[in-house]
Parts: structure tokens; C-alpha cells; sequence
């Protein structure tokens, strides 16, 4: 299959999940890479080409923002500026080995915050509440993640963010697609500057991710959310142990 066409194809599905319930990156990464991209490259042309999809999910949530508990908007703000770039300079500076010897683990991270991430901030924040400066230290270390990897990170923002803030968290939803888009604009400007995008893969998965946010926006409306989350949670599992086996079976049958 023509590279360009499977990147393009693999944008319209993640753009689509993203729309829906998240998860994109797990499509998109992994098409990046059987497109040929080098691992750490794929990674950061997948963030670039997805950014702006993010980037319209933030505009479109602008009249909900505000101060998250005791935390003012632009703090918070600030604390994922800087650690989105901590992460993405990490990422320019890991090998290609490193990082394909470790994203099965960051795709299992991602795929347990998307299955129980909501379920483990409904039980910590019936219990625990914690202080601001606590609050800032998570959200720079979410940052960095983000500006990492970033595969469900919004999730884990609102579950953190549960332990400060008793409003509703779909209220949450606004300050959580600004710091995630925060995170990325941090990093898709660090991985431009390093010259560390393939462009034409990029491009063309960027184009289909935006054919795709805006299809499925539309088909979310038609679909029951049972089943765009199961649907959601099988593809990113499935996903997942494919590359635990691809990463460490062959290891495994050398012994």
C-alpha cells in the first residue's frame, strides 16, 4: 500500500476517535511507523499532523475556561508550557532503540487512562483533596509527559484535577483541551525548529485527521456512547499488545 494513502487513511481514523472519545494517537503513530518513519520521528510527525484538530476542539471550548480549584488559568498554563517542552526535548533527544524498546509501556499507560481513568478520579476525589503547589508539580509532569507522548493525557488532567475542583467534571472539559493543546503547540514547535517532521507523511495524515474530526463529530451524534467506547477500547488494546509482542516476542524466542 502507497505510504501516503495509509498515513491519509490512518489520519481519517484518528481523527475520527479523537472526535469521539480520544485515542487517536494509537492509530496514528503506528501508521508512521509501517509508513517507514524512524520511531521517534513518527512520534513527533504524528503529533504535529494531529495538533491542529486539538487546536479546533480548544477554540470551540474557549467560552468554558476559567481557574481549575484555587489554580488560575495562566499558572497552570504556564506549568504546561514548560513541561511540554522538558518532554519534547527529551523526545528529540532519545534514540530510536529507546524509544521502541519503551512505547509498548507508554501505549499501556495511555490505554489504562482511557479504560479507568475517569473510574480512579471518581474514587481518589471521593477521598483525597490536595493542595495547589500540588497540583502545579503533577500538571508540569503531565506536561512533560504530553509534550512526550501524550496518549490520553486530557484524561489524566481531569482525573488530577478532580482531587481540587468539586464542579462537574464535564465543566473541566474547557481547561483540559487548552493545556492539551498547550502541551502540543510546545512540542509541534520544538519538532519543526529540530527539523524533526517528515512533512510529506505529515501533511497527508494531517489532511485526513481533519476529514476525519469533522466526520466523526457527525457520526458521534448518530452513535450511542457504549458503543464508541467499547469500540474506542478494543482498537487501542489490541493496538497495544500487538506492539508488546512485535517489541519483546522475539527476544523472548531467542532465550
Amino acid at each position: 500500500m502507497d505510504p501516503i494513502l495509509l498515513v491519509f487513511g490512518a489520519g481519517f481514523v484518528a481523527g475520527a476517535m479523537n472526535a469521539l472519545a480520544g485515542g487517536g494517537s494509537f492509530v496514528s503513530l503506528p501508521a508512521m511507523i509501517a509508513a517507514g518513519v524512524p520511531p521517534v520521528q513518527a512520534n513527533t510527525s504524528s503529533t504535529v499532523a494531529l495538533f491542529p484538530g486539538g487546536l479546533a476542539s480548544a477554540w470551540a471550548y474557549r467560552d468554558g475556561l476559567g481557574p481549575v480549584g484555587e489554580v488560575s488559568l495562566r499558572t497552570l498554563l504556564m506549568a504546561t508550557l514548560c513541561g511540554g517542552f522538558v518532554g519534547a526535548m527529551l523526545l528529540l533527544r532519545t534514540s530510536s532503540a529507546a524509544f521502541t524498546f519503551v512505547l509498548p509501556w507508554l501505549l499501556l499507560i495511555a490505554c489504562i487512562a482511557l479504560a479507568f481513568g475517569r473510574q480512579l478520579g471518581e474514587v481518589l476525589r471521593a477521598r483525597w483533596r490536595i493542595h495547589a503547589h500540588a497540583v502545579l508539580a503533577v500538571q508540569f509532569g503531565l506536561g512533560v509527559y504530553g509534550g512526550y507522548f501524550g496518549g490520553a493525557v486530557g484524561i489524566m488532567m481531569i482525573a488530577m484535577w478532580g482531587l481540587l475542583d468539586s464542579r462537574d467534571l464535564k465543566n473541566l472539559n474547557a481547561p483540559r483541551t487548552l493545556m492539551v493543546s498547550a502541551a502540543n503547540a510546545v512540542a509541534v514547535i520544538a519538532f519543526i525548529v529540530a527539523n524533526a517532521v517528515r512533512w510529506p507523511e505529515t501533511v497527508a495524515m494531517l489532511i485526513g485527521a481533519i476529514l476525519g474530526g469533522y466526520g466523526g463529530a457527525l457520526l458521534g451524534r448518530m452513535t450511542p456512547p457504549r458503543v464508541v467506547r467499547a469500540g474506542t477500547l478494543l482498537a487501542t488494546s489490541c493496538i497495544t499488545l500487538a506492539f508488546f509482542v512485535k517489541t519483546y516476542a522475539p527476544a523472548l524466542l531467542h532465550r
